[in-house]
């Protein structure tokens, strides 16, 4: 029993580690809203102008595949031991599943075509050492039935927030049948499928949306929260947020945390102007200030910015990025419904959905109109997610699944009939350690 649950543990701090820079690569560097920082790096700029190459380190699905093999063990292994409580193996299981569900969702969306590996590796004289890509659609299908086992699993009385739950499941859920419905041509049945899933989230009263937009981001586990990485000092700390702040050595010493948010290593990218300006664009958007900050530098006649999201802390002159990165929140449900009643013909429904958001970023009630046609919701929708979500690594896939990424990113205008431009090539690494892997269509 204490194998399996230290190696359910093993298993997250590896899920982790495997998105703790993808996942802003994959979930909205290419959406064009993004661009250097005070410096730049080619990995960076290629993807912010779609430019993706099998050379890409982001390309490399090497780091999820290990996730995956973890899980693979703990589903082969976990049933023939025996626990204490079987609520206790079944959590172990449900959370297997949970992770294995999750990582092939974003294989499916990231590569499309995809080896799809359900019984773990633990030799390297095993016969089936060289898989080829499985058809996405049979990878979309292993991930239904993965969230099915892992509701089945999951006890009802668990309410991890940094790991999966009753709640963190059906928010997945809820997201894999949207995008079925939306992107891969689910239909009706898809869109119910998620509000159903996303029903059962919102009967749960622990879960609820913040008052204070600012408080999401600074009381780790707080009601708003259904599924975070876990962040920790002296045990994990870093990812993609490391990026964002400024470099303590260009600031002036006064100005450091009074009020500039400095880091340890170069600000690699930041938000384009245009997106700046948009998030800016409410004056009483409480959101802003959150998502970035701006402040003149006398001393050093330089403007500096950050984003204030994820920052961790500054203890004994050192940053230290120990905050959880959130996957899911409670706004997710909420801009989910929104978008899902807007898309089953329920607009009025939509709007109200839609305006819980608005009234916590703007202080006002029924900001969007009833009036709105179903076209402009969706456009509301969208909007809302790019102020709501910046730097959250969500908004390629808003982009995506509303239709828009070939209008909204400056960078894909025109390349409609590119081959796979949406999706990404697989590393060249893959290629050549296994020779049943091509090259996803339509790159080199």
């Amino acid at each position: 029993e204490s194998d399996a649950t230290a190696a359910m543990y093993g298993m997250f701090n590896q899920f982790r580690s495997a998105f703790s820079g993808g996942y802003i690569y994959w979930g909205e560097y290419r959406t064009g809203l993004w661009g250097e920082g005070l410096a730049s790096q080619s990995d960076r700029d290629n993807t912010y102008l779609n430019r993706l190459s099998s050379s890409h380190a982001q390309s490399n699905w090497g780091g999820i595949y290990t996730t995956i093999n973890d899980c693979n063990l703990i589903l082969k292994y976990t049933p023939e031991i025996e626990f204490v409580n079987e609520a206790n193996k079944n959590k172990v299981l449900a959370n297997a599943y949970f992770v294995r569900a999750f990582c092939y969702y974003w294989i499916g969306r990231i590569w499309g075509d995809a080896p799809l590996l359900l019984n773990g590796f633990e030799s390297d004289k095993q016969d089936d050492l060289y898989p080829t890509r499985t058809p996405a659609a049979e990878v979309f299908a292993q991930v239904e039935k993965d969230i099915a086992a892992a509701l089945e699993k999951m006890p009802a009385n668990v309410t991890d927030r940094n790991m999966a739950s009753k709640a963190s499941i059906n928010l997945l859920k809820a997201d894999y049948w949207l995008w079925m419905a939306k992107v891969r041509n689910g239909g009706t049945a898809a869109l119910q499928n998620a509000k159903t899933a996303l029903a059962e989230v919102t009967s749960i009263s622990s879960y609820a949306l913040l008052s204070d937009y600012a408080s999401v981001f600074k009381n780790e586990l707080n009601n708003e929260i259904i599924f975070a990485w876990s962040y920790v000092k002296d045990e994990y700390t870093g990812g993609y947020p490391a990026d964002f702040l400024v470099p303590s050595q260009y600031t002036s010493t006064a100005t450091i945390e009074n009020p500039v948010k400095v880091g340890s290593h170069q600000q690699w990218c930041f938000y384009t102007q245009v997106y700046k300006d948009f998030l800016s664009s409410v004056a009483t958007d409480k959101r802003t200030i959150v998502s970035f900050q701006t402040f003149y530098d006398a001393p050093k006649k330089q403007t500096f910015q950050w984003i204030n999201k994820y920052a961790g802390k500054w203890e004994s002159g050192t940053r230290i990025f120990d905050s959880d990165v959130i996957v899911y929140r409670y706004a997710d449900v909420i801009l989910f419904n929104a978008e899902i009643e807007n898309a089953l013909g329920n607009k009025s429904a939509a709007i109200t959905e839609l305006n819980k958001i608005a009234k916590r970023a703007y202080g006002v009630d029924n900001y969007y109109s009833a009036t709105l046609s179903t076209a402009e919701v969706n456009e509301k929708i969208v909007d809302e997610r790019m102020k709501e979500f910046a730097a959250e690594g969500k908004i390629w896939w808003d982009f995506v699944r509303f239709g828009v990424a070939f209008k909204k990113v400056p960078s894909l205008v025109g390349r409609e009939n590119e081959e796979n431009v949406l999706l990404w090539p697989v590393n060249s690494a893959s290629i050549n350690g296994n020779p049943n892997i091509t090259q996803t269509p339509g790159f080199i």
